[in-house]
C-alpha cells in the first residue's frame, strides 16, 4: 500500500481550524506566559472547549483520550483517521506555541497513553473530562524506561503505589497522572504497567515545580507517591505479566506519542523558518527555487538547506501517523520521525537566531524563545540517542538486550 501524500478535506479542516486558533489565541499570549513561568494560561480554557466541541462532532480528533482510536466505519483502505488528525492539529498549534499546547486541558500526553493501552470499559469509565499527565522519568533514570523503580503492589482489590516521578509535564494541573510502575522487579521489563491515578488523591504529593530553559508556559512537576492506593481496575490494559512479550505492551504508548512530539518539532521549526524568511527578504536577500543553492547567496543557500531538512522531518512524521491509522506497525518510523524532526527543530531554530543576528537574539521576535523551547523536543519521549537505538534494533532485528 502506497502512502497518499495529498491531504484529505477532513484533515485540511483540522489544519485550518488549528492554525487559526494558534494565530489568534496563542501567538498573542506566547511571550506573556514565557515571562510568567508557572502561571496558568486561563485563555486556554476557551481553546480546550473548542477542541472538545469539535471532537464531539465525531469528525475530527485531537489529542484526547480517544483521539487515536479510529471511529469511522467506512472502508479501511488508505485511512486518515485519529492519529493523523491529532498529529496535524499538534503541528499547527505548536506553530503558535508548543508550551501552550502542552498546557491545553484534556490534551495531555497521558491522554494518548490512555488511548494506547486502556480497555474500552476503562475509556467509558474515565469519560471525556480526564486531563492526564504522563509520569515515567525518575531521579535514577531518564530515557531508559525499563529502569522504573516505582512499585505497584496488589493488596486485596487495590494497588499500593510507592515511588517518585520527576519532569512530569502538566503534573500540577492535570486531573490525573498516568504512572509507570513495576508489579515485580524480579520479572524485569514485562512487569512494568501503567496506572491512572487522580492527582488529588491520598498519597499523591506534588513536591515542586521545575524552572526550565524553555516551554515555560507548561508546568513541569516532581510528584511523590507514598502508599497511594488505587482500585485494581486503574491498571490500564492487561494486568497479566507476559514475560514472553517483554516490554512491548506498555511501550506501545510511544508509538502514538512520539509522532505527536515529532509534529510539535515540525510546527515550531516551520514557525522559525517563516519568520527567518521574512527577515531575510526584508534585508534584500533573494531566495530562489529556480537556481541551485550554490548560485545564490550563502544566507539563501543555508535557508534552502534547512527547508529541505524540515521537509524530510515532516514527511517522516506524517508517515508514522498514517501507518498507525492503517494498522501498520510503526515503532521504527515513529522513532525515525521523532529523531529527525526534533534534531531539525533544534538546528533550524538556533540557526534562525544566528542568521537574524541581534534581532533573533533579542525579545524583538519569538526566535530566541523557539530556540529555547525546541530543545526539550529532542529530549522528552526518548532522547535522540534512544530513537537511534530503536531504529537500529528494528533494522537489525535485535532486542534491547542484544543492542544497547
Amino acid at each position: 500500500m502506497a502512502i497518499n501524500l495529498e491531504m484529505p478535506k477532513k484533515l485540511q479542516a483540522v489544519i485550518d481550524m488549528a492554525h487559526e486558533g494558534a494565530a489568534e489565541m496563542l501567538r498573542p499570549i506566547s511571550r506573556k506566559y514565557d515571562l510568567a513561568e508557572h502561571a496558568y494560561p486561563v485563555e486556554l480554557d476557551t481553546l480546550a472547549d473548542l477542541f472538545e466541541g469539535i471532537s464531539e462532532a465525531n469528525t475530527i480528533s485531537f489529542a484526547g483520550a480517544e483521539a487515536f482510536r479510529d471511529s469511522s466505519g467506512g472502508p479501511k483502505q488508505n485511512v486518515n483517521g485519529g492519529n493523523m488528525s491529532a498529529l496535524v492539529n499538534a503541528l499547527e498549534v505548536s506553530w503558535g506555541d508548543v508550551a501552550l499546547l502542552l498546557s491545553v486541558p484534556r490534551q495531555g500526553l497521558g491522554n494518548a497513553a490512555i488511548s494506547s493501552v486502556a480497555s474500552p470499559d476503562q475509556l467509558e469509565k474515565l469519560g471525556k473530562d480526564v486531563w492526564a499527565a504522563m509520569a515515567i522519568t525518575e531521579p535514577g533514570f531518564g530515557s531508559d524506561s525499563a529502569a522504573v523503580t516505582t512499585t505497584a503492589v496488589l493488596d486485596g482489590d487495590e494497588y499500593v503505589i510507592n515511588g517518585e516521578k520527576i519532569y512530569v509535564t502538566a503534573g500540577s494541573r492535570a486531573t490525573h497522572i498516568v504512572v509507570w510502575a513495576t508489579l515485580d522487579k524480579s520479572l524485569g521489563r514485562a512487569a512494568i504497567k501503567s496506572f491512572i491515578v487522580p492527582r488529588e488523591h491520598p498519597g499523591v504529593t506534588v513536591e515542586r515545580l521545575e524552572h526550565k530553559l524553555g516551554i515555560k508556559a507548561s508546568d513541569t512537576a516532581a510528584i511523590r507517591f507514598e502508599n497511594a492506593r488505587v482500585p485494581k481496575e486503574n491498571l490500564l490494559g492487561d494486568p497479566e505479566i507476559h514475560v514472553d512479550k517483554g516490554f512491548a505492551g506498555v511501550m506501545e504508548t510511544f508509538d502514538n506519542t512520539r509522532p505527536i512530539v515529532a509534529a510539535m518539532a515540525v510546527g515550531i521549526a516551520r514557525a522559525a523558518l517563516e519568520d527567518l524568511r521574512k527577515i531575510l527578504t526584508d534585508a534584500g536577500i533573494e531566495i530562489s527555487y529556480d537556481k541551485p543553492a550554490h548560485a545564490q547567496s550563502a544566507a539563501a543557500a543555508e535557508f534552502l538547506r534547512m527547508e529541505a531538512d524540515w521537509e524530510a522531518g515532516y514527511l517522516l512524521t506524517v508517515r508514522s501517523a498514517w501507518q498507525a491509522d492503517n494498522a501498520i506497525p510503526n515503532s521504527k518510523e515513529a522513532s525515525m520521525g521523532k529523531a529527525k524532526s526534533a534534531r531539525v527543530a533544534s538546528d533550524v531554530t538556533l540557526k534562525a537566531v544566528e542568521m537574524a543576528g541581534t534581532t533573533g537574539y533579542s525579545e524583538e521576535t519569538l526566535l530566541e524563545k523557539w530556540a529555547r523551547d525546541s530543545k526539550i523536543l529532542d529530549i522528552f519521549e526518548g532522547t535522540q540517542q534512544i530513537q537511534q537505538l530503536v531504529v537500529a534494533r528494528r533494522l537489525l532485528g535485535l532486542s534491547s538486550a542484544e543492542l544497547k
